[in-house]
């Protein structure tokens, strides 16, 4: 009997100082797991923009953002609403890499991602590789994104993405 109590004992007193937390033990696992999948769908978030923008997708890759999700780019490029940054990117691919399509990843990594709740932001990095004329890999340039997400019709999306261009390095003009 006395040991019956005192586990009865310790299981109040922990249910009631987790309750005074505000936690419940079973709140508290269920909202971790929800951090850990929204992270997850972030992540695959990535991997869609890079696959869309290498199949030159636009009409997909432009539903990667928010109704009114906007774009940063360097050189002024900036865009606001899904059609403004699917066509802006596909502008910008034309006219940069006009002979990468099939040739081309776009790669990312190292990514930072804070959830809460419906809104989320990340820090990460990019690579945009191409096969060079002698059919080996070549670092094109290399880039840091500063993001912010929305969950939107129960999907995430990108809210804003800042790219920052990291390699090649911004040179001095020549004097």
């Amino acid at each position: 009997m006395r040991a019956t109590f005192v586990a009865f004992f310790f299981a109040a007193v922990s249910a009631s100082a987790l309750a005074g937390a505000g936690q419940s033990p079973a709140g508290d696992v269920g909202a971790r797991l929800q951090r850990l999948e929204d992270r997850e769908a972030i992540r695959a978030l990535f991997i869609e923009y890079g696959r869309t923008l290498d199949s030159r997708d636009f009409t997909a890759f432009a539903q990667l953002f928010a109704k009114d999700g906007e774009f940063v780019g360097g050189a002024g490029a900036t865009a606001k609403g899904r059609d403004a940054v699917g066509a802006l990117l596909g502008r910008l691919l034309q006219t940069n890499y006009p002979d990468s399509r099939g040739k081309n990843f776009h790669l990312f990594f190292g990514e930072k991602i804070e959830v809460n709740g419906n809104e989320a932001t990340a820090v990460s990095k990019g690579g945009f590789v191409m096969a060079s004329s002698a059919n080996k890999p070549e670092m094109l340039l290399l880039a840091t994104y500063h993001d912010q997400f929305v969950r939107e019709d129960g999907r995430w999306k990108f809210k804003r993405r800042e790219v920052q261009g990291d390699i090649p390095v911004p040179r001095a003009p020549s004097q």
